[in-house]
């Protein structure tokens, strides 16, 4: 096996393990309900962008203005979807606000032939979509159930072009930058990003408590550090189709999560849709990693 089959064979559980990180983010969001959604996320920005940035100085990489001129628009895009997240949260259900932003896989489906000459295969097509009918299972199985919020749904809808806008730029980044230096560079842009929102809200002027300090940095390390660590290096070294489509586990863990921790509720039929997601995804795993192999 060379080293970039061992590579591609590393980023599938890379990938995997960022979807997990990702998916709990939400949760942790919605818990930490003292603060304003442009509050957490300026706080979460900032530790985040501070945490990485220390990190690359610590390693012997310290960030680069090259690095900056080359992420900014991942940044930006990155910074767009986590406010439109948060705000969707705050509006709807944990499982519609994850659900609607997950149909970016069938997006980059679409693209990924054309921008960067990834062929996935007709099977894999075929499980995605199948992947997606089961995403929209969950989504319509919430319908009505408390918490359920039509525009919070709308603004879940606009995550999805931000957060493909981000895959795509991330995947081109790579072929410039190291992906620890884009993941700082984009965490540093977001927080500056989000900067002038934050304040216009006036939600700044609120200052956390021990406890939420404590939730945002957890959710800065977790989510925020080690999530997009992975899945920067993993796309270097996997398809980006691969790993837009893995992001459809999100909804099934993070509806599972707020059923667990935040008493949302969860209906049977969602539970059928998470079993179709799963099932989906893990062929299309098994079929990569075989690929790898070969």
């Amino acid at each position: 096996m060379t080293s970039e089959q061992n590579a591609q064979k590393r980023g599938v559980p890379a990938a995997a393990i960022a979807m997990v990180g990702w998916a709990a983010s939400g949760v942790i969001a919605k818990g930490i309900t003292e603060l304003g959604t442009f509050a957490v996320v300026f706080w979460r920005m900032w530790i985040y962008a501070v945490i990485v940035i220390l990190f690359l100085k610590v390693r012997g990489t310290p960030l680069r203005k090259e690095s900056l001129r080359i992420s900014w628009k991942g940044g930006v895009s990155l910074g767009a979807d986590i406010m439109l997240f948060f705000s969707a949260l705050r509006l709807t259900t944990v499982a519609n606000a994850t659900v609607i932003g997950s149909c970016q896989p069938l997006i980059m489906l679409f693209i990924a032939g054309r921008i960067f000459g990834e062929r996935p295969r007709r099977y894999d097509w075929v499980l995605a979509l199948v992947a997606i009918a089961g995403v929209a299972t969950v989504m319509f199985g919430s319908t009505g159930v408390q918490g359920w919020s039509l525009s919070g749904d709308l603004l879940s809808v606009a995550t999805v072009v931000a957060w493909t806008l981000y895959f795509v730029f991330s995947k081109l980044s790579s072929r410039k930058i190291e992906s620890s230096q884009y993941t700082g560079a984009t965490a540093l842009i977001c927080a500056l990003f989000a900067t002038p929102f934050a304040l216009a809200s006036g939600q700044l002027f609120d200052m956390p408590s021990a406890n939420a300090w404590i939730w945002l940095f957890i959710l800065s390390i977790g989510p925020g550090f080690a999530s997009h660590m992975l899945m920067n290096w993993a796309l270097a070294h996997i398809p980006v189709w691969f790993g837009s489509t893995l992001t459809l586990a999100i909804p099934v863990t993070a509806t599972v999560m707020a059923w667990v921790f935040l008493g949302e509720d969860v209906v049977a039929l969602q539970f059928v849709g998470m079993g179709v997601v799963l099932l989906a995804l893990a062929v299309i795993v098994i079929g990569q990693s075989n690929t790898a192999r070969r």
